[in-house]
């Protein structure tokens, strides 16, 4: 099985705005990928860390990436290819709740 890294986006109006009974469905469909063995979690604040030419550390808050929506929670999961995993997270909160998901295969460092 590969593994993905997923990034979800989305805000709390988007949320507040999704139909009771799809947001069920999905934090159903996070308990099975918890269940099945995803690392999952809620996003905190980021610090960004630099150290070029292994010099001055340098650390900066706040995120590097800017979107029009935030960055709400992350996860690791197991598929047997992009499609399957694109399946998986297709039923997210942050998929239903008008925000999106993006799916990164995680490949080795050579």
């Amino acid at each position: 099985m590969a593994k993905f890294l997923t990034i979800g986006y989305g805000d709390e109006a988007g949320y507040k705005r999704t139909d009771p009974a799809v947001l069920k469905a999905a934090h159903a469909n996070d308990a099975r990928l918890k269940a099945a063995g995803a690392l999952m979690g809620v996003a905190g604040t980021a610090v960004q860390v630099r150290k070029h030419n292994d010099e001055q550390l340098q650390t900066i808050e706040g995120p590097y990436m800017h979107s029009a929506l935030p960055i709400a929670g992350f996860a690791v999961i197991e598929a047997a290819d992009l499609q399957e995993a694109i399946r998986l997270v297709s039923g997210s909160p942050c998929a239903v709740a008008y925000g999106l998901v993006e799916v990164w295969p995680m490949e080795s460092m050579p």
